[in-house]
């Protein structure tokens, strides 16, 4: 609260002068931070603990889609000393920049990941990369509401039962959600869904000390450069099937290209469930101290025919666009246009 002046004023002129200086012009940039914090204290108040408990996680799912429904396991994709989802033990950067996240979308409350990806220092705000997903509705490109970040949740595993106050760091509201054309207008689960399933939150100040996020750090990001067989390490927090949502859970191992969508995206046997969704692909990655990695994709999608494979999108002059868009906007924005 902000301390009591120790002045007293010899008119009603004065005080009246004194008042117009120090409140907020309406359209003013002291106005806008003011409607920002005001809306990011909202979606905070949203996030009751009954809400969190009860978010379902959200999946990008082949039922009923045009893609094939495949009855057998993609080529070789495991070996190599794979980890196919296993609680992350091994601390480091990793857990600070990878979060749970939650929202509202089409008239439901629901949970995804995502992580904290470098944003040029643009002064004020963050980006978090997530999937398309975990942002807009592809069948009729409503966007997210609520949307809201909570990093290293891992840390204190229970922690939805208090909320944002009960988290390490607390929690980081989006100001605006960007997606690519592809997504927003896919229209359902199909191949142009999946080869465009990604977003970037463009999150204000927040947490308990109202900083920027990337004060805990962020990931590089890259656009190409990645090949079959490279070894790369995925992160989330599945809350579906055998996992609750509460454990950074990680796989790891030589990517492949996804064989019933065309090669058109990358698969890593991992059997992550939903909630995963959005978490981070990152390569060159230490995975003996959670130190490094540049995000080269994501969590996007399975066949609920082929048990043990992730799948996400190739990141491509397509994601870079999004992401140029995303670290000069404040508001939800399409970028692009028809594939």
């Amino acid at each position: 609260m902000r301390p009591r002046a120790h002045i007293t004023f010899a008119s009603g002129l004065a005080f009246l002068l004194v008042s117009l200086v120090a409140t907020p012009v309406a359209g003013s940039p002291g106005a806008a931070a003011a409607a920002a914090r005001a809306e990011h204290e909202r979606i905070v108040a949203y996030w009751t603990p009954e809400r969190m408990a009860s978010a379902v996680p959200r999946d990008l799912s082949p039922a009923g889609s045009p893609l094939l429904s495949p009855r057998a396991k993609p080529g070789s994709g495991g070996g190599g000393g794979g980890v196919t989802g296993a609680s992350w033990t091994k601390g480091g950067a990793v857990l600070l920049k990878t979060g749970k996240v939650y929202f509202t979308l089409s008239g439901g409350n629901w949970q995804c990941s995502g992580s904290i990806v470098t944003d040029g220092g643009r002064s004020g705000y963050s980006l978090v990369l997530t999937a398309g997903h975990c942002a807009v509705d592809e069948t009729n490109g409503n966007f997210a509401t609520n949307w809201l970040f909570m990093p290293d949740w891992d840390a204190s595993p229970a922690s939805w039962s208090t909320a944002c106050g009960g988290t390490l760091y607390g929690c980081w509201t989006a100001r605006a959600l960007v997606v690519h054309y592809g997504f927003a207008h896919a229209g359902g689960f199909n191949q142009q869904a999946t080869t465009h399933d990604w977003a970037f939150a463009v999150v204000g100040p927040g947490g308990k000390s109202s900083t920027q996020l990337d004060v805990l750090g962020s990931f590089g990001i890259q656009f190409s450069g990645v090949s079959s067989g490279n070894r790369l390490a995925s992160f989330g927090y599945p809350a579906a099937g055998r996992y609750d949502g509460n454990d950074l859970t990680y796989c790891a191992g030589p990517i492949i290209q996804d064989q019933y969508n065309g090669n058109k995206t990358w698969g890593m046997a991992c059997d992550m469930t939903g909630g995963s969704s959005g978490g981070p692909w990152l390569a060159a990655f230490n995975e003996a101290d959670g130190s490094g990695g540049t995000a080269s994709s994501l969590n996007s999608y399975g066949y609920r025919s082929v048990k043990g494979y992730m799948f996400g999108p190739k990141f491509n002059s397509n994601t870079q666009a999004t992401y140029n868009t995303a670290k000069t906007v404040t508001s939800n924005t399409v970028v692009g246009t028809a594939p």
